[in-house]
């Protein structure tokens, strides 16, 4: 068994290459292998957002506080609500983040290839955000 206390990682912010505005990532964590999962608690100050992305086995977001928002590549932009789970298939080009008023928190949960569990994209931009 592994324990990982709260508040024994130091919370990070979300690098300004894959984040539109203030993101803080508390608490990542990965399995230790053969296992390949990971995630983190993110939170997205009002406007903030992650820049376009895929997984290659698919993201589980669990929503905890505030209002957010997601869109997967050519649909309408998706609510989200703390309770919320929403998943995400493999290799669907997607973001995600606040909405412009309200900050949000999600749980996000991935698994890796090759070690990797994300391929970022192009950012978001204001009018693909506002849209």
């Amino acid at each position: 068994m592994k324990i990982i206390r709260s508040g024994s990682i130091a919370s990070a912010s979300g690098p300004e290459a894959y984040f539109t505005g203030r993101v803080r990532i508390d608490a990542p964590f990965s399995a230790d292998a053969p296992a390949r999962v990971g995630g983190a608690t993110v939170t997205f100050e009002p406007g903030a957002r992650t820049a376009w992305h895929t997984h290659p086995l698919g993201q589980t977001l669990i929503v905890t506080q505030g209002k957010g928002w997601i869109q997967c590549e050519g649909e309408a932009i998706e609510e989200m609500h703390p309770g919320d789970i929403v998943w995400i298939p493999e290799n669907v080009k997607h973001w995600h983040g606040a909405t412009p008023e309200t900050a949000m928190t999600h749980i996000a949960i991935a698994e890796a290839v090759d070690g990797s569990p994300v391929t970022w994209m192009e950012k978001v931009s204001d009018e693909q955000y506002r849209q």
